[in-house]
């Protein structure tokens, strides 16, 4: 059955288009530190106009709860000589909620030039295992950033995500632009997302968040510095969301790396292009000389018990069977 999540084509990706360059600030909190993996460590324009608006002050709330100790998982022995492999990974204390992505923020420059960093949004969908296949092939690792409603639909390829090593984050409840929310709902959409991805993975969620569309309102900027969640734009976006072929999406970011020499990379791991065109992507990014950064967080994020309940007031009745779909159910002829 189909789930009543977003179409192959991907209705709110359509909106990120029209929306990507109308609304982008500076923004200016306190930042974290940076710490380097273990080796030591022009950037490109930004896109679209910046504004001048600045994160709303307010009072720290008092039910946020504090970040509980990093529970990162291993990631799988290489065992291909000749993979692209990771070059180095970075670790990120996100208290304060630095801002990533130099599409949007200006903080922390810390990739070197022909270093790459691969981030995949709209996840889990049953696209991504063979993003993971793709990924695993080339002992790559990268980070995604998940809806929460699709980590409810699919816990289990989530947890494929982690157990292959790879960091995940949060990307809202349902994907809902921020920018059109009162402050009470857009705190809902963040909090139900990152309830959502920890039901999923439990501890090894990182406290790390994207935003849909990029649009920053600057009360939901303030709300994730005081919770300790580092924001992640973009240095360069693929818009795999709207092509129809893999060669394509190879193609936007080749071309954008040759241009900047570095940069985080935006795709979509819920893309059917994406899904088939990361091998190849792998592949020209091995033969063009560039290295792979990953990046982890120095904790874990914690929920908040308010959005728990409210998560599983709203899913379907519970039955006693907790077994994936996988296991109860299988093609025979």
């Amino acid at each position: 059955m189909q789930k009543d999540g977003p179409s192959e084509a991907g209705p709110f990706h359509e909106l990120e288009a029209e929306m990507r360059g109308a609304v982008a600030f500076a923004l200016a909190i306190s930042a974290s530190v940076l710490v380097l993996g273990p080796a030591s460590a022009q950037r490109a324009p930004t896109t679209g106009s910046a504004s001048t608006a600045a994160p709303v002050a307010a009072p720290a709330p008092t039910d946020i709860p504090a970040l509980i100790p990093a529970q990162n998982t291993p990631a799988p022995k290489c065992t291909n000589p000749n993979a692209l492999g990771v070059s180095r990974t970075v670790e990120i204390d996100t208290n304060g909620g630095p801002g990533f992505g130099f599409e949007h923020f200006k903080q922390h420059d810390f990739l070197r030039n022909n270093e790459v960093l691969l981030t995949f949004d709209d996840g889990p969908w049953p696209t991504t295992p063979l993003v993971l296949k793709a990924l695993a092939d080339e002992c790559v690792r990268a980070t995604f950033f998940s809806i929460g409603k699709h980590a409810t639909y699919y816990p289990e390829i989530l947890k494929q995500v982690i157990e292959g090593g790879h960091t995940v984050g949060s990307h809202t409840w349902s994907h809902a632009d921020l920018s059109r929310k009162s402050t009470e709902e857009a705190k809902e959409e963040i909090e139900k997302g990152i309830s959502a991805v920890s039901m999923a993975v439990g501890p090894a969620a990182s406290p790390i968040f994207r935003f849909p569309a990029l649009r920053h309102p600057p009360e939901a900027v303030t709300y994730l510095g005081q919770r300790n969640v580092a924001i992640w734009s973009t240095d360069m976006d693929s818009f795999d969301f709207k092509m129809r072929k893999p060669e394509q999406v190879v193609a936007s970011v080749m071309a954008k790396l040759k241009k900047h020499g570095k940069g985080i990379v935006l795709m979509h791991d819920f893309q059917q292009p994406t899904e088939h065109a990361v091998a190849d992507l792998l592949a020209q990014l091995k033969a063009g000389g560039y290295k792979i950064v990953h990046m982890k967080t120095k904790d874990s994020i914690a929920t908040i018990k308010q959005y728990d309940d409210m998560l599983i007031k709203e899913q379907k009745l519970p039955t006693v069977s907790q077994r994936p779909t996988s296991s109860v159910v299988r093609t025979v002829e």
